[in-house]
């Protein structure tokens, strides 16, 4: 039987590049979940004048196909301006790669994907996103959902610990079903507001333990 990954594949899985992460990245994203098998961060620093993106970083939880798939799209952003970077697909990351199993393909969109991601954060955060729409609880729903919940691996839509959320006069109230005391709270707390915080009609974001 064929070995299904290429050369590339397993050198990026053995040695990947530009592993680790960002304490102070100018734009982060977390896409996907160690419950459904594959996990990626990934950190950007951008040169503000030129947009172009410095320093990237990744970390990975999954299958060699993701650890790759994480270290060559870093490889693939590197030096580029955050236009350029936008325009990477996943069929270059795969390319970029010698080809993945079809099995694998998913991977390679999640790491861009994260890419994505990652620069709408830093574009939310400089007031940098074009024709921008209103912020709406579906789309704070959509949001959370890639927020998780620790204790099992999912969501915080999904598994029911977002018990309200409500948004008025450029405020967002959202109610959680946790103690304030609880261990994960206050990395709950931290994720939602990365989500939420730097929506261009925000004024304000409230985190409500409800438990």
């Amino acid at each position: 039987m064929k070995f299904p990954y290429s050369k590339e594949v397993l050198e990026h899985f053995q040695d990947p590049h530009n592993v680790g992460k960002m304490e102070d990245p100018d734009g982060k994203s977390v896409i996907g979940s160690p419950a459904c098998g594959d996990m990626v961060a990934l950190y950007i620093e951008v040169d503000e004048e030129s947009s172009v993106i410095t320093d990237i970083k990744f970390e990975s939880y999954g299958c060699a196909s993701n650890i790759a798939t994480g270290s060559i799209i870093t490889e693939l952003a590197k030096g580029k301006t955050l236009d350029e970077a936008k325009k990477i697909t996943w069929k270059d990351a795969s390319e970029a790669l010698g080809g993945l199993p079809n099995i694998k393909v998913h991977c390679s969109v999640l790491a861009v994907d994260a890419l994505s991601e990652a620069i709408q954060n830093y574009e939310e955060k400089h007031g940098l996103i074009k024709d921008p729409v209103a912020t709406t609880v579906e789309l704070i729903e959509t949001r959370l959902k890639h927020v998780f919940n620790p204790m099992v691996g999912l969501d915080i839509i999904k598994t029911n610990l977002v018990k309200d959320i409500q948004v008025r006069d450029g405020v967002i109230t959202v109610k959680v079903d946790l103690a304030p005391d609880h261990q994960f709270a206050e990395n709950i707390k931290s994720e939602i507001m990365d989500r939420l915080e730097f929506l261009w009609d925000i004024k304000e974001v409230t985190i409500e333990f409800i438990r």
